[in-house]
């Protein structure tokens, strides 16, 4: 008698212990919307024998033992729970049950990542506690072209959400602010990086990418330095003004540079 009682607790205690997480769980994201692909785990309290983990179908529903189809697809957790226990009490298998439903796996809330990533795509939330540097690395990083900035687009509370992300301090910084929950729908998108031009007498005139905090003087290190024509009093930059104009400029060599600058090493007299 004192083995069976100390079972039956065992068996309490395991599933106060399942109610309790999967409580917690549904409180993380109370409004989320079952979809097809879903995979879940329902507990009804005081009856494991109708635990059950499955995946939502292509049409929103389950099957369940007693109950037969359910419709769940685009209900959230806290209806899809009295759905169920509805429908149990309805047929008079259980009084008052009380039903839990754990999301396991999300598959129906997708992700897009565009722009200047190795994989762009769609990728599937898989849990709830997915951040912006996990869909890029899904994506498998940014290209070598690639902006160190992102745009995060989506929708927070009803309203259009947009965010600039700073992609390496997602990987640098231990806890980066940046490195937000992603939600279904959000679109990261990574532009190609800016860049600069340089020509005249310079080892290897062309355009590259303009590194952050760049300065004239880093470069003229990227075109290859200059030629022995080559001449720092002969550098000129010519870069638009707000309005579009071009305009000319004299630079120091600790000067910034800026995106489409163009920069022309001169030719010394001597």
């Amino acid at each position: 008698m004192t083995l069976l009682r100390a079972i039956l607790g065992t068996l309490l205690l395991l599933a106060g212990t399942v109610w309790a997480f999967t409580a917690h769980a549904q409180d993380r994201m109370p409004d989320y919307q079952l979809g097809a692909g879903d995979g879940i785990r329902i507990v009804v309290f005081q009856n494991p024998d109708l635990t059950l983990e499955t995946r939502v179908g292509g049409d929103g529903t389950i099957t369940y033992p007693l109950i037969g189809a359910v419709k769940l697809g685009g209900l959230t957790i806290a209806s899809a729970e009295r759905a169920i226990a509805k429908a149990l009490a309805n047929g008079q298998f259980i009084k008052a049950p009380q039903v839990s439903i754990l999301v396991t796996q999300i598959r129906s809330h997708q992700v897009s990542v565009l722009g200047e990533v190795a994989k762009p795509g769609s990728f599937p939330l898989e849990t709830f506690d997915a951040r912006v540097s996990s869909i890029i690395a899904l994506a498998g990083g940014v290209t070598p072209a690639g902006a160190d900035v992102a745009i995060l687009t989506g929708e927070r509370d009803g309203k259009h959400f947009s965010k600039e992300i700073d992609i390496p301090g997602l990987f640098l910084e231990r806890a980066s602010k940046d490195d937000i929950l992603v939600e279904g729908g959000d679109v990261i998108y990574v532009p190609r990086a800016p860049v600069f031009y340089i020509y005249g007498e310079v080892q290897k005139p062309g355009s590259y990418r303009v590194e952050r905090g760049m300065t004239v003087r880093q470069a003229l290190v990227q075109g290859g330095g200059l030629t022995p024509r080559g001449t720092e009093k002969g550098l000129r930059i010519y870069r638009r003004d707000v309005d579009g104009k071009v305009i000319t400029i004299t630079p120091n060599l600790d000067d910034p540079v800026r995106p489409q600058d163009v920069l022309r090493v001169g030719e010394s007299l001597f």
